[in-house]
């Protein structure tokens, strides 16, 4: 099975081959963060999917914020290839989860680990966010687990 890193160069080399600007220029830019993210820090390490996912999802939100920059400053032209760019970004990415999985997951990870109370939120935020896994919004996963525990 191939690691995503290696499946964002083979579309790398076909996004070039079929003359895809967009793509090609948004998968260089895609894999000099992730070789960035691998460089940074004491030593040079090899970063898992897991890791090359949440660099890609930062990227996907810097896109987002650009274009909505773009488009409250009336260039539209720029905000539209942001957008594009975030677009293929996604695809890489895991599906997000609809509210009923987030809610239900949420739930589920609460009752398995016993959480109660509002002291609790640090270590349930902890195991929400390790299932959740990158497919939810932070500020919408606190917002459902403070809801929760203070219920």
């Amino acid at each position: 099975m191939t690691t995503l890193k290696e499946r964002l160069r083979a579309d790398l080399t076909a996004a070039m081959k079929e003359r895809d600007e967009l793509r090609t220029a948004t998968l260089r830019l895609a894999l000099t963060a992730v070789k960035d993210a691998e460089v940074a820090g004491k030593a040079a390490r090899e970063l898992s999917d897991a890791e090359v996912e949440k660099v890609l999802a930062r990227e996907v939100r810097k896109r987002r914020e650009a274009a909505e920059a773009f488009a409250a400053a009336g260039r539209s032209e720029q905000a539209a290839r942001e957008g594009a760019e975030g677009d293929v970004l996604t695809a890489y990415l895991p599906q997000p989860l609809s509210d009923e999985e987030l809610a239900a997951l949420v739930d589920r990870v609460l009752a398995e680990g016993g959480f109660a109370g509002p002291k609790a939120m640090g270590p349930a935020m902890k195991a929400v966010q390790g299932a959740v896994a990158g497919r939810a919004e932070g500020k919408k996963v606190a917002e459902l687990v403070k809801a929760r525990l203070t219920a």
